[in-house]
């Protein structure tokens, strides 16, 4: 019976394969897909950067090797080769976030992104304005995080997933005090919360005022490790700062942080870099 069906398999398999063409065309296909997938599964996170800058290192290997640059080429091309274990190690989150969502079968979920339009836009930042003014006036501590190109699901994971729609009241609602969200950093990404909670790191930098607590000092770290802007509302003072690129901007009123959302934001919803040297106190 196996023999005749072999027999049967072996007799019609140049009839049903495909041509050749189509089968390299699938074969191309499929190979994209994946790797379209396995970028998705590091896209908002750190890895993207170094992921970025690697690509570009391999690119100046190349480059080096095709102009004859035999020094650099063969320094460039060692580094290479011990970078690839140390790549295991950098890369060891997202390698296991890959994993995980094989093992649940979520690899192949589509992936859908929010496109803000201009009315969101605005939306956002006068929800935002009310909010951090309403604290401020009440000295209602507050740390928000805005994420922008760097993608920020690491420290996401840290705190309770909320994703939910930015709005005055429920960005209020986070920081009460004596609330259990109300000691974290709420991320919003696009127009939405998407966690509260959320644990920052703390910046290294030694020359930080002593005054600044662990709110401002936590901003810093954000922004010193990625794009992302953190606003802060002292609890002592009621005192607006924000965090940006590693440099801290203090005293901002609800008009001067509405400037400067307006060009985080940009007139179509895209986050666009804001030069603080206008805005930044002297003596800071």
């Amino acid at each position: 019976m196996l023999t005749r069906l072999y027999d049967i398999i072996y007799f019609m398999e140049p009839y049903i394969q495909f041509p050749y063409v189509i089968r390299h065309i699938i074969d191309i296909l499929l190979v994209a897909y994946v790797l379209y997938r396995l970028i998705l599964l590091i896209q908002r996170t750190q890895a993207e950067q170094v992921l970025k800058g690697l690509t570009i290192l391999l690119f100046i290997t190349w480059l080096s090797g095709v102009l004859s640059l035999n020094t650099v080429y063969w320094i460039l091309r060692n580094t290479v080769t011990v970078g690839v274990i140390a790549l295991l190690v950098v890369f060891q989150p997202e390698l296991r976030r890959a994993l995980e969502q094989i093992g649940r079968g979520n690899i192949f979920d589509r992936a859908t992104n929010l496109i803000q339009d201009e009315r969101d836009s605005s939306f956002v930042v006068e929800e935002l304005i009310k909010a951090i003014k309403s604290m401020s006036e009440d000295k209602i501590g507050a740390l928000i995080v805005i994420e922008k190109k760097t993608g920020l699901n690491d420290v996401i994971e840290t705190g309770i997933t909320i994703d939910g729609r930015l709005s005055q009241q429920l960005i209020e609602n986070i920081f009460v005090i004596n609330t259990p969200l109300h000691d974290g950093a709420a991320v919003i990404r696009e127009d939405r919360i998407i966690a509260a909670g959320c644990f920052l790191p703390l910046s290294n930098t030694p020359d930080l005022d002593k005054q600044l607590g662990t709110r401002h000092r936590a901003a810093i770290g954000i922004s010193e490790q990625s794009d992302a802007v953190a606003i802060i509302v002292s609890e002592e003072t009621g005192i607006i700062s924000m965090a940006d690129n590693g440099k801290l901007t203090r005293y901002l009123d609800h008009k001067i942080l509405k400037d400067i959302l307006q060009e985080i934001y940009g007139q179509e919803g895209e986050h666009r870099a804001f030069d603080f040297k206008k805005w930044r106190m002297k003596g800071e």
